[in-house]
């Protein structure tokens, strides 16, 4: 064995070693990578499944999100559907029902709106209209003065019989029953309204009946009734609430029985006091009311020549809340009054026919009562233009009555429109102001923006140009400028105003039918017109209140002699609103106005019909079962009227002129009224 061989061999040998352990070596590492190389194949494959699904997922899932916010809006939207029909279905059969109900309730209505007489006839009708007229409602109120002369006593009974429950006031006016009729009252324990005024058979035992059996009452009409004492002794103790009370014109009570009202309880509740005509209460009879009565608010007493000023202050002592007050016929009362009045928060005062009243109690009105909205003073002589200069700063004050102040005029008139009242008067009355010119109608079209009526009755120093500063006040709705130099002119230019509701140019005798018809035709929202005593005036006015009026509710043409059937039947025709009427003197007109009038003017309430020669009694008969009140006689019309029964101008009468205010005439009423056609 040589070296070489054994190099070679041992070469061999390791050569051959090697190879076979590298052949196994990579024979495995190459099973190994195959092996890793399927892991990672399946690991791949894994992950790229799951990354397509995940995604898949993220599709289906945004899909599904989708479809379930669709399905989410399609259910919310089907939820609305099915709402609103259900509402639709609701509504539908609510419409239905509150259409049938207010159907029903309008029927019912109409009833409220019927006097107790139109309410039984009614009840006649059908079966029906029997049942709306038995509604508890619609007895809650009975008025039974409309009906007093027709129904007897014994229908009386029966019905508050059976609506005793039911009723809460009660209407006696002027009633001539019997005593029992006025006991059964004493059953109507929810009575809160008593009215028994005029009542001749009213006495002290119904009195007491009726307050044993009706505690509730809150207002109470005695007037002019026969109670003595023994009723002034059951007020206080019955009617604890009692916040309303008229005695006007009852006396047979004496201060002894206004001295009662203090007892038990005593009517510390009541507000409202009238105390007109009572002439036998003296000075202690107030302080009894003031002991008794400190609550009061409201207090009237009209009628009372016995008043003094020492009954006011002793009233006024106690009673300090009286806002309203109402002197009305009361010439004993002077400055002093005003000035026991100091310590009230005066609203309202009324004072009327008073000489002793001077402008001593304006002087310091405005610190005294300084919500003072309401005065009052009519035909007062003592008010000069320096009570006009004292009313100036009232601030409240939006109604002022000055009516036949004749000391008035335009200096008085310009400084108290120069203060703050001027804004927010409302209303302001300066008829037979004689002294007042056109200066005091402008500065009231400069300071006076809110004025809506005004009068300016027999100011006679009115001209044309005074009528052209009424234009300019914008928001007057009625003028009344009866007595007036008013002439064709002036009623022209009253015609731009075209906001006038109600007018007034009685006793205007420069006035035409041209006047008359251009104010019409301007005037389409007239409401009351009165042209009474404008003889001059024939039927072309009536045709053309017929053609741009229809809206008229009230109009006088009494004394216009001139006036035919034809021109009233065009005026029934077209102004089916009519209210009141006043055809006095029209002696041309004939029965057929008043069959003219009941076809078109249903709604005529006041019809005045003095001095109608040729109106038959027998038709005015017939007419008085279609209005409320009605006045007519076929005597010759008076002669300060100017004309006969003809119509013709009266030559006898040169120095006999018609009377201012001859429209305020008072007049015999009828003997024919609506009650005589009640069921």
């Amino acid at each position: 064995m040589t070296p070489e061989l054994m190099i070679k061999a041992c070469s061999f040998y390791t050569g051959h070693l090697v190879k076979t352990h590298f052949c196994t070596w990579r024979d495995i590492a190459r099973t190994n990578e195959n092996v890793a190389l399927a892991e990672k194949m399946n690991r791949a494959v894994t992950c790229y499944n799951f990354r397509l699904q995940k995604s898949v997922f993220h599709h289906w899932h945004s899909y599904m999100e989708d479809q379930k916010e669709k399905l989410k809006n399609t259910l919310l939207r089907i939820q609305q559907i099915i709402y609103c029909h259900k509402l639709s279905i609701i509504l539908t059969k609510w419409r239905n029902r509150a259409r049938l109900k207010s159907k029903k309730k309008e029927d019912e209505l109409i009833f409220f709106y019927l006097s107790l007489k139109d309410v039984i006839i009614c009840g006649q009708v059908n079966h029906a209209w029997m049942l709306m007229t038995q509604l508890n409602s619609l007895w809650n109120a009975i008025d039974f003065s409309t009906v007093k002369n027709v129904i007897p006593d014994k229908y009386i009974l029966s019905t508050l019989q059976r609506w005793r429950l039911n009723v809460l006031r009660l209407n006696f006016h002027g009633c001539l029953l019997r005593p029992k009729t006025f006991r059964s009252v004493s059953h109507c324990r929810n009575l809160q309204e008593l009215n028994v005024s005029d009542c001749p058979t009213f006495t002290d035992e119904s009195m007491r009946h009726i307050s044993e059996g009706c505690p509730g009452v809150l207002y109470l009409n005695l007037s002019n009734t026969t109670i003595t004492n023994r009723t002034m002794r059951l007020l206080p103790r019955h009617f604890h609430n009692l916040q309303n009370l008229s005695l006007a014109y009852c006396r047979g009570f004496t201060d002894k029985g206004l001295q009662y009202l203090n007892l038990g309880n005593g009517c510390h509740k009541l507000i409202y006091l009238d105390l007109s005509g009572c002439t036998q209460i003296s000075v202690q009879g107030f302080r009894y009311i003031a002991n008794s009565c400190t609550g009061i608010t409201h207090l009237t007493i009209n009628d009372m020549p016995t008043l003094t000023d020492n009954c006011v202050k002793a009233l006024v002592e106690k009673c300090s809340r009286i806002t309203s007050l109402v002197f009305t016929g009361a010439p004993h009362i002077s400055d002093r009054t005003f000035k026991a009045l100091s310590t009230c928060k005066l609203r309202k005062i009324r004072f009327e026919g008073n000489k002793r009243v001077t402008d001593a109690s304006f002087k310091y009105i405005d610190k005294n009562y300084p919500n003072l909205s309401h005065i009052y003073m009519a035909d007062c002589k003592g008010i000069t233009d320096s009570s006009l200069r004292s009313l100036s700063p009232l601030r409240q004050l939006t109604v002022l009555n000055l009516a036949n102040c004749v000391r008035i005029g335009d200096m008085g008139l310009r400084q108290f429109l120069d203060g703050p009242a001027s804004i927010r008067i409302r209303e302001l009355n300066l008829s037979n102001c004689v002294r007042l010119s056109d200066v005091s109608v402008m500065k009231l079209s400069e300071r006076c923006p809110n004025l809506n009526y005004l009068s300016l009755r027999n100011c006679d120093h009115l001209t044309a140009q005074g009528i052209g500063y009424i234009v300019n006040i914008f928001s007057l709705v009625s003028i009344d400028l009866s007595g007036t130099d008013i002439s064709n002119e002036g009623l022209n230019v009253l015609s731009k105003h075209k906001k006038l509701k109600e007018l007034s140019v009685s006793e205007c005798y420069g006035i035409t039918d041209v006047g008359i018809q251009a104010f019409c035709k301007s005037s389409l929202i007239l409401e009351h017109l009165d042209v009474s005593y404008c003889s001059q005036l024939s039927d072309m006015i009536i045709k053309a209140l017929a053609i741009y009026c229809i809206n008229l509710t009230s109009l006088s043409i009494a004394g216009c002699p001139k006036i035919t059937d034809s021109a009233m039947e065009m005026l029934s025709a077209k102004c089916h609103y009519l209210h009141i009427l006043d055809i006095s003197g029209c002696v041309l007109l004939t029965d057929q106005i008043l069959e003219d009038l009941q076809i078109g003017c249903k709604q005529l309430r006041i019809l005045k019909m003095q001095y109608c020669t040729n109106i038959s009694k027998k038709a005015a008969q017939r007419m008085s079962s279609k209005v409320q009140q009605q006045e007519y006689n076929s005597n010759d019309p008076p002669r300060w009227f100017g004309y006969d029964r003809e119509g013709d101008p009266l030559t006898e009468l040169d120095n006999v002129t018609p009377s201012k205010g001859a429209s305020e005439l008072t007049v015999e009423k009828s003997t024919y009224s609506s009650e005589e056609q009640a069921a």
